[in-house]
């Protein structure tokens, strides 16, 4: 089977059962389903042939109407409209669980890039040596974030589950019983979840899915590479940001942040005592059998919260000891099981994953400034009366040797206070959990030293004074923040009290690069080059000074605002940027889609571990040639000013609120933050969220995050007869050839015959046409540069997979473009129909359900 081309098993494992299964489906004798499923077909029909002929979506729903329905009432209509996007949103979901369930058919569980590859690679270039040195200290961690990209509720994702599960074992009736189900599940949430909501539905996966997955990927490398030798670095760990982020977020306190930490205390707690009475069972020894009962008991005292004697280090040394019994009593039975339970300890200690704190450097800014004013008004000896005068560089000194603590009593501003009770639920969930609990805060928008500084110092003064077991993590996310970077970091560097803070911290700087904001503001290839640059010159400046820099990747690697493949990016980097560890965040659909089960998760996690590694063990110099740095530091100015240029077109922010879905984003109840961080009336540009920003030009299908500007950039070397400099720089630059080949997968999304009907818009037809022309220019360019005759032609089977998604969600787009326009219609009337202004409002915001959910090959 795995010798067919991987094409083949993709429309043999995944399209056919589809197709059958999807059949099933519409039959079911549910009276709104049987009508739905025989209607449904006809409305794809109509939509497919209607923008073949060039009709817009208000022409081709009246079309089907007329056709096929035209005794319907118009709210009888609307009606069937909402059962369309029911439907279609369960058929996404059905084809989630057929694609999770071919997931080890269609991709090779042992081909390139995953362990047993790297391992036999490694093995015959006689590099084993050199593996295993890399192993002892490189890390992947990947951070869990609650960003809302994705729309199941809990009861969805069970169903996914169990269906993934019946298709495997092709279980028919099972199979009816669970579409049955699906068919009569809600969707939609009535309320806002919380933070703690999120972080509950984020822990499933820890618990059902990377507790097994990090097991076995640990397991695999200790007995096969390390000869079952114990290995010190855990290799692979967990980040996680619900309940710490607060960034933007009014309703992560630090009553929630204890809370999270709690769960996931408990969660591990109970992982463990699973995986020892299974053991139980298993030991049933003379001298070992009391000693196992003895550790689940009191295993089972914890999830009580009953008081306990078990610490982690007499978990792992009561484990060890019965480990030795057998191997020197017992022939060695079970010890297999044994060391796996302690290679799972190892990995999660009593925390399960890392939980980091997050704030905005502007938030800390006024919440320091407040504290110093208590702290002065108050006659405190830690702070000179005449701060505020002095000079930024007089702060950072006064900051980075302040000593003493705050009395938070006499704090009077409530988000002040919230804010520092923050630091101390940091240090009280360190005592309870351990350190690795909770030992990072990162700073967003980060700008200067003296951001850093006034988090050091309060970190300091509120609870950790001489002993900061705490790392601070800057976030540069602007275009100019990314060029300023190493400059800060010098700054703190040759500060004597920071110096010395990282030396205790084993003289390792983590540093978050990016995030979702770099692609908003500098567009597609200027917001990845000038990351790789500031990533160079961060990398010389850290080991000028000897610090080991750690890059943390925002939103799953910087490539990822095209979709396209993380781990290829992270190959694709050379010497001149440090690589001990690769992080990054995954959030919402890229969650499940990549690590929502356990093949997909072993997968894609052996993926990334090596990448990491393949750029040291590789005798390939991945370095930039000199001559392929100009012509891309030129291909980046040119795209940032083409990106810039469109930014400030004069419609653009009225362009997103009045022809897209962007304002609708707030209604769909699927994150606990508000969708914009500002409280200004209007749009401003600053304060739209990433998220909703790029998932509105995904569901007008024009994907401008992915790809605006390459175009024009690239044209300007076909005018300048030079176009084979940029296609050199393709064929010798890693890099680059993974940037173009992400954003190969933007453009393959886009379908702007959906949006045609805008081109004669009197108000927005021009801006519509600019992004089209940069559209049409840009595919024809890439084509041209790579020399395919269509895009994703080297991915065949990832192009066939978004294929029948966009297929699957056509109907559902043409319907939410038909409620836009009707709404457009309804405002301009005077005396407006505000009920149904309202009952077309919300056809759009449950449109954008199955669409992002639809797009999980995005990530």
């Amino acid at each position: 089977m795995s010798l067919q081309p991987k094409l083949t098993r993709f429309n043999q494992n995944v399209l056919s059962k589809y197709q059958i299964y999807n059949g099933i489906f519409m039959t079911l004798p549910f009276d709104t389903i049987t009508k739905t499923g025989v209607l449904l077909p006809l409305f794809h029909e109509t939509c497919k042939k209607g923008f073949d002929s060039g009709d817009n979506p208000t022409v081709i729903v009246d079309t089907f109407f007329k056709k096929y329905q035209a005794r319907r009432s118009d709210s009888s209509k609307i009606d069937l409209l909402f059962r369309f996007i029911q439907y279609i949103e369960r058929q996404v979901v059905l084809f989630d669980a057929i694609e999770d369930a071919a997931f080890p058919i269609v991709n090779n569980m042992e081909g390139i890039g995953t362990l047993r590859s790297l391992k036999e690679s490694a093995a015959a270039e006689g590099k084993l040596d050199k593996l295993r040195q890399y192993l002892e200290e490189f890390k992947v961690r990947i951070v869990l974030t609650a960003h809302p990209t994705q729309f199941y509720p809990g009861a969805v994702l069970g169903i996914i589950t169990d269906l993934t599960e019946a298709i495997k074992q092709n279980d028919l009736l099972r199979i009816n019983d669970l579409l049955a189900q699906l068919g009569k599940t809600p969707f939609f949430k009535h309320e806002k979840p919380t933070p703690y909501d999120e972080a509950v539905s984020l822990i499933w996966y820890l618990e059902n899915v990377f507790y097994e997955s990090f097991g076995t990927i640990y397991d695999y490398i200790q007995q096969n590479i390390f000869d079952g030798q114990h290995i010190d670095n855990e290799i692979i760990n967990i980040g996680f940001w619900p309940g710490g982020d607060r960034d933007g977020n009014p309703f992560v306190t630090p009553e929630i942040t204890v809370k999270v930490a709690t769960r996931l205390h408990e969660t591990i707690i109970k992982n463990y005592h699973k995986d020892v009475r299974k053991l139980k069972r298993k030991l049933t020894f003379q001298g070992v059998e009391e000693r196992i009962s003895k550790i689940e008991t009191e295993l089972y005292k914890k999830i009580l919260n009953e008081k306990s004697t078990l610490t982690l280090d007499g978990f792992v040394s009561e484990l060890k000891e019965i480990k030795q019994i057998i191997i020197d009593k017992h022939q060695s039975l079970y010890v297999t099981e044994i060391t796996s339970l302690l290679n799972k300890l190892h990995l999660f200690g009593f925390h399960f994953s890392s939980l980091d704190i997050r704030q905005d450097s502007r938030v800390h800014h006024s919440i320091f400034t407040s504290m110093i004013n208590s702290m002065i008004e108050n006659g405190s000896k830690d702070i000179p009366a005449n701060y505020h005068d002095l000079s930024e560089k007089e702060q950072v000194k006064l900051l980075s040797e302040v000593k003493g603590t705050v009395d938070l009593s006499l704090i009077k501003d409530e988000e002040t206070l919230k804010a520092l009770n923050t630091i101390k639920a940091l240090k009280s969930i360190q005592e309870t959990n351990g350190e690795l609990a909770a030992n990072r805060y990162i700073i967003s928008n980060n700008q200067t030293t003296l951001h850093v500084m006034q988090l050091f110092a309060m970190l300091k003064l509120v609870a950790f004074q001489d002993d900061l077991t705490v790392d601070v993590g800057p976030l540069f996310e602007t275009i100019t923040d990314l060029e300023n970077a190493h400059l800060v970091m010098e700054e703190l560097y040759t500060n004597p009290a920071y110096a010395k803070h990282l030396k205790a911290r084993g003289n390792k700087q983590t540093i978050m690069l990016g995030f979702s904001d770099g692609t908003k503001d500098g567009g597609y290839l200027m917001a990845n080059w000038a990351i790789y640059k500031a990533k160079e010159r961060l990398t010389a400046i850290s080991r000028k000074y000897d610090i080991t820099v750690i890059f943390f990747d925002g939103r799953g690697g910087p490539p990822a605002r095209g979709g396209g493949k993380t781990h290829n990016f992270y190959a694709s980097l050379g010497p001149t940027i440090e690589d001990k560890e690769v992080q990054l965040t995954i959030q919402g659909q890229t969650i499940s889609s990549n690590f929502g089960t356990l093949d997909s998760s072993q997968y894609n996690l052996e993926q990334l571990i090596s990448s990491g590694i393949y750029n040291s063990l590789s005798d390939t110099d991945l370095r930039m040639l000199p001559e392929n740095r100009v012509v891309m530091d030129n291909l980046a100015k040119l795209s940032y000013q083409a990106y810039v240029d469109f930014k400030n077109h004069p419609k653009f922010i009225s362009y997103l609120e009045h022809m897209s879905t962007l304002k609708y984003y707030a209604k769909t109840n699927i994150g606990s933050r508000p969708s914009k961080r500002g409280k200004a009336e209007g749009l401003v540009f600053e304060d739209l969220r990433a998220i909703p920003f790029v998932g509105s030009w995904s569901q007008l299908k024009q994907n401008v995050p992915g790809f605006f500007g390459v175009g024009t950039a690239l044209k300007h070397y076909e005018d300048a007869g030079e176009f084979e400099k940029a296609q050199n720089l393709f064929k010798t630059s890693s890099f680059f050839k993974t940037l173009i080949e992400n954003s190969m997968m933007s453009l393959s999304k886009s379908f702007f015959d959906l949006t045609k009907y805008m081109s004669d818009d009197p108000e927005y037809g021009a801006f519509w046409n600019v992004i089209h022309t940069e559209y049409v220019t840009t595919k024809r360019l890439i084509l041209k540069l790579t020399g395919y005759t269509e895009l994703m032609e080297e991915e065949p089977s990832g192009k066939a997979s978004i294929k029948v998604r966009e297929s699957i969600v056509l109907p559902l787009l043409t319907i939410q473009q038909f409620a836009l326009k009707q709404i457009q219609e309804l405002e301009k009337v005077e005396v407006k129909d505000t009920a149904l202004i309202a009952v077309y409002e919300k056809l759009v915001t449950r449109s954008l359900f199955g669409n992002i959910n639809a797009s999980r090959n995005s990530a």
